[in-house]
């Protein structure tokens, strides 16, 4: 692959994974549905009435501990791959 490609790939690369990450669904702290709170009337899904989201779900341990591993990971072979670089020029 010659070096004048390397940038072009690279943007594709990039500007692909953008593209997949514009379809992951966000976390909205209110519900679609709108919910009857006493006397107060249905917060219907656009208004804030100002509290948080429960956050009785599932243990997310795993996850941090898990992506904090793959981030470690990356970070080392982009290292590796800043030393390698170094040595061929």
């Amino acid at each position: 692959m010659s070096v004048a490609r390397r940038p072009l790939l690279t943007a594709t690369a990039a500007g692909t994974l953008l593209c997949a990450l514009w379809f992951v669904p966000s976390a909205n702290a209110t519900g679609e549905q709108g919910r009857a709170d006493g006397g107060r009337t249905a917060v219907t899904a656009g208004q804030d009435d100002g509290r948080l989201a429960e956050t009785g779900g599932p243990d997310t341990t795993p996850y941090l501990l898990g992506g904090t591993l793959f981030l470690g990971v990356g970070a080392g072979f982009v290292t590796l791959a800043m030393r390698r670089g170094g040595r061929a020029s």
